[in-house]
């Protein structure tokens, strides 16, 4: 099983934490970097082999990723020297990948199994399939509904639920065979297109544990839970 893992974003939205070190690279809990955590849960699922996507500061991930022999797994570099988007990235890198394998942003702390989203994706034929999460919008105003300016309905303070992307996904080659290496695609232009031609992703629902370490406000929620989910996270370790 193969996993690619995006990690050559510049985290813009995590300054000054990035200044000096690449997203994946931050520490949680003043312990293990986000991306130690991910290699961990990827061989702890069964992988064997992963694919980095570098960028900035990538050298850095080089040094401290090495070949992966550390963690049990066999770890290849792709250098992204132009951003080319969530997908972009894999398209030159077809032809030595597997015809499934996972793909991910390497920001993600979570506790799911990705072995079992891999299986699921290549189990059920999808073209691509989604990792995804409930999250609950509150609105903090009464909302209006209106019709011809007339008010036909009202709801005090509701609260809306959204299920939403978590980052990983289950790929397969053949969806990105009609795509032009060298070319940005973006997650966004992948799920239209794929729409468009009647060909949808598959929903993997994840009711776990699932952060997404953006911003600094994130980040510092990660640092407080650590010690609460460390074992979750990182079962055995």
């Amino acid at each position: 099983m193969h996993a690619v893992i995006l990690a050559g974003g510049k985290g813009i939205r995590l300054r000054p934490y990035t200044t000096a070190l690449p997203k994946p690279l931050v520490p949680i809990g003043d312990e293990h970097p986000i991306l130690e955590i991910v290699l961990r849960q990827l061989a702890r699922s069964g992988f064997t082999s992963a694919t980095l996507a570098i960028g900035h500061l990538g050298q850095i991930i080089r040094a401290y990723v090495g070949d992966g022999s550390q963690w049990g797994l066999r770890i290849e570099y792709a250098m992204e020297e132009n951003p080319l988007g969530t997908m972009g990235p894999l398209l030159p890198l077809l032809d030595r990948l597997p015809e499934h394998f996972v793909v991910m942003n390497g920001d993600i702390l979570t506790d799911l199994d990705y072995g079992d989203l891999l299986r699921t994706h290549q189990d059920a034929g999808a073209p691509l399939t989604i990792a995804t999460y409930l999250r609950q919008v509150h609105i903090d105003f009464g909302v209006l509904t209106t019709d011809d300016r007339s008010v036909v309905g009202f709801t005090e303070k509701p609260s809306l639920d959204y299920r939403v992307s978590m980052g990983v996904y289950g790929v397969s080659r053949r969806t990105l065979a009609g795509y032009t290496p060298g070319l940005p695609l973006g997650f966004d232009e992948l799920v239209l297109d794929l729409l468009n031609g009647q060909r949808a992703p598959h929903s993997y629902e994840f009711d776990g544990y699932w952060l997404d370490i953006g911003r600094p406000d994130d980040y510092d929620r990660a640092n407080a839970e650590f010690t609460a989910y460390r074992e979750l996270l990182l079962k055995g370790a």
